[in-house]
C-alpha cells in the first residue's frame, strides 16, 4: 500500500502518532487533523487503540481545540527531552489538566454472569479525546523508552518515532527512506559538470 505525503504516519505510540499529525510541508507545518472530518479520519485509523467511549465519536469543530492543545503540549515536552532539557512546566501542567478534565472512572455493571468494569469518561467528545490522548502522552513520557525516541533524519522531515531497530533512521522507509535512497542514487549517478559550463 502506497503512502501519500498527506496521510498521517501511524504505528508509533499513540502520543507520537498525534504529534506526527503536524508534518513539515514546504518549509512550514501542515495540520492533518485541522477539521472535524480529518480528525475523524485519524481517529478511525487509531480506533483499535482508543477506548470504547471515544471510539466512533463524531468530532465537531469545538472538539479540535482540546485535541490540538494536547498535541502541542506533547510535542513541546518530547522535543525538550530529545534536546536533554527540562520540559516547560506549562506543557506538563496542560497535559495534567487535560486528563483531569475527563477522568476515567471504572463503571461497574452486571453482564448476567459476572460484574464487569469498563473505563468511562464523561463530557464533550473533544474533552474526552484530549484526556485519552494526554493519558497516552503521560504513559509515553514516563516510559523507559522515552530516551530512545528519534527524529527522522530526512532533511525536510520533523516526524518522531520510537525505533524497533537501533539502525532505523527514517520515520518511514516508504516515505523518507525512499527519498533518501533516491537522492543518494542521483548523487552517485548524476552527470559530471561540463568544463567551462
Amino acid at each position: 500500500m502506497s503512502m501519500r505525503e498527506s496521510d498521517p504516519l501511524t504505528g508509533e505510540p499513540l502520543a507520537l502518532d498525534l504529534v506526527n499529525t503536524r508534518p513539515a510541508v514546504h518549509e512550514s507545518r501542515a495540520d492533518l487533523i485541522d477539521s472535524p472530518r480529518r480528525l475523524a479520519v485519524w481517529l478511525s485509523r487509531e480506533a483499535d487503540r482508543l477506548p470504547g467511549d471515544v471510539r466512533g465519536g463524531v468530532p465537531e469543530a469545538a472538539d479540535l481545540a482540546a485535541v490540538h492543545a494536547v498535541r502541542a503540549h506533547t510535542e513541546v515536552v518530547v522535543r525538550a527531552l530529545l534536546d536533554h532539557t527540562e520540559p516547560p512546566v506549562a506543557a506538563l501542567r496542560g497535559l495534567t489538566e487535560a486528563q483531569r478534565a475527563a477522568p476515567s472512572v471504572r463503571e461497574l455493571a452486571w453482564d448476567g454472569a459476572a460484574v464487569t468494569a469498563a473505563p468511562r469518561r464523561t463530557g464533550p467528545l473533544g474533552v474526552r479525546l484530549a484526556a485519552v490522548l494526554a493519558e497516552a502522552a503521560a504513559d509515553l513520557l514516563t516510559a523507559p523508552a522515552i530516551g530512545k525516541i528519534k527524529e527522522c533524519e530526512a532533511d525536510d522531515c520533523v516526524m518522531l518515532f520510537l525505533p524497533s531497530h537501533p539502525r532505523r533512521r527514517w520515520c518511514s522507509p516508504t516515505r523518507c527512506g525512499n527519498r533518501a535512497r533516491v537522492a543518494r542514487y542521483y548523487q552517485r549517478h548524476k552527470p559530471a559538470a561540463e568544463p567551462g559550463g
